[in-house]
């Protein structure tokens, strides 16, 4: 009972003296409503937001001082992310952790622990790159089957009675992204000074169409010898069509060996990540053995070069 009274007595001590300085020495402010503190217009920020922000800071001066990024501003503008790369980096940082701990938790307790979260956490870079890159080579592919459709509407803007500059802007407004985006940016372009040719070139560069530097070239050809644009635009976007048509049919002829090639390059991994999950000790003799790690290692090159060549022969250049 005497104990009971004693810790009775200090509990009701300490809330004596907490009230004494919060509300006798040092009493709080007094209360605004939030809407008058803030000022007209001001939106509010999250802590999570300031921090973020701060963080993108940090990043961003760490790459000014690099002077190269993991991952540019032209990547991620081909692959459609409209992000900074600083805050595309922090997005792959996080990815990264998130992998490690899967991989932690998959091979916690065995000696392939740390092993095992640098192998999951080098997915994230990786898969970054290979995000950018699967996602530039879908909007250059949309591009080049944007572009019959495209010329159509520059000979008619052309026949109109619209300059060059002019129907290049109709276009942009009445197409497709990335078509619409890319013949912005050549407006854009021009009017900030730049020769519409040399815009145009970029453009062909920058989507890596072979087909648009043939337009590119063509009206530059036209401006220095005249002659009815309308009329060449039009066979143009006839040759393009033609063209596309042949290369959707080739695609549709190498989808099926494009698939074997896949599954013959991923089943080996999936089926030794497999068994490394499931059952670790299948590949101990492997790992604890010189003919083991040298076998392996053997197996991944034979791996890749099988990759490298199986993609070389159906991958179909025209």
């Amino acid at each position: 009972m005497n104990e009971i009274l004693l810790v009775a007595g200090t509990i009701a001590a300490l809330l004596a003296t907490l009230t004494f300085v919060f509300f006798v020495i040092a009493p709080p402010s007094p209360r605004i409503p939030v809407e008058r503190r803030r000022a007209p217009g001001d939106t509010p920020t999250s802590g999570l937001t300031r921090l973020t922000d701060r963080t993108v800071g940090v990043i961003e001066g760490a790459i000014e001082r690099r002077g190269r990024a993991p991952f540019s501003a032209e990547q991620l503008e081909q692959a459609s992310i409209r992000m900074k790369p600083s805050a595309f980096l922090i997005m792959v940082i996080a990815a990264g952790l998130v992998l490690a701990a899967v991989g932690l938790v998959l091979s916690i307790g065995t000696i392939w622990m740390v092993l095992s979260m640098l192998f999951f956490a080098a997915f994230a870079p990786i898969g970054a790159k290979v995000l950018l890159g699967v996602r530039a080579a879908r909007r250059r592919a949309k591009f080049s089957d944007q572009l019959d459709e495209s010329l159509t509407l520059l000979a008619g803007g052309l026949r109109a009675g619209h300059s060059l500059l002019r129907a290049v802007d109709a276009a942009s407004q009445e197409t497709e992204s990335p078509t619409a985006e890319e013949f912005a940016r050549v407006v854009n372009e021009t009017r900030l000074g730049r020769d519409l040719g040399d815009a145009l070139s970029n453009t062909a560069t920058r989507m890596r169409s072979e087909d648009f530097e043939w337009v590119a070239q063509a009206i530059a050809i036209n401006r220095e010898v005249g002659g009815n644009l309308s009329m060449v635009l039009d066979q143009v976007s006839h040759t393009i069509r033609e063209r596309n048509e042949i290369r959707r049919q080739v695609r549709a002829l190498a989808a099926e060996g494009k698939m074997s090639a896949w599954v013959l390059i991923l089943l080996p991994v999936g089926v030794f990540l497999f068994l490394l999950m499931t059952q670790p000790s299948y590949f101990e003799g492997f790992f604890s053995n010189l003919l083991g790690i040298i076998a392996l290692v053997v197996a991944a090159i034979l791996l890749l070069v099988g990759s490298l060549w199986m993609m070389a022969v159906v991958k179909v250049k025209f």
